[in-house]
């Protein structure tokens, strides 16, 4: 799979979705950057009552081919994650693919709804996506 292919693979993502769950609630939007060169998602996420906004862009990293971003924060935040949608289920690493704190969910047949949890040593909490408008993918 090429570096396009590879960014391609998040196509399901584009749009926006309303997030929910124990504590947690908000909108997120996936859209293409200029070219399709990255997939940048907004965030506007309140958990526990905490806010959370920024922006965050998904490209393929060329030394790991690994689909990587960068989360910048309203609160001064910069944090890393990775990215890999296989089949139905999006799986999303906080650092790099080896560590343990993840989001992992499945898409209902349609892609309109993506269930499950975010999780970490000693932790998580589960968190449901549903699409409120773009295309499925």
């Amino acid at each position: 799979m090429n570096t396009s292919e590879k960014l391609q693979s998040l196509a399901p993502l584009v749009g926006t979705w309303s997030i929910s769950g124990p504590g947690q609630g908000g909108t997120v939007r996936y859209e293409w950057f200029e070219n399709q060169a990255f997939l940048v998602q907004h965030i506007d996420i309140v958990s526990d009552g905490e806010p959370t906004r920024g922006i965050e862009y998904i490209g393929v990293d060329p030394d790991t081919a690994t689909l990587r971003s960068h989360f910048f924060g309203t609160n001064g935040k910069i944090l890393e994650y990775t990215y890999e949608l296989s089949g139905d289920t999006l799986t999303i690493w906080f650092g790099g693919p080896d560590s343990p704190a993840k989001f992992v969910g499945r898409f209902d047949a349609a892609r309109t709804v993506n269930t499950g949890a975010w999780q970490w040593p000693g932790g998580g909490y589960e968190s449901t996506m549903t699409r409120v408008d773009g295309d499925a993918g």
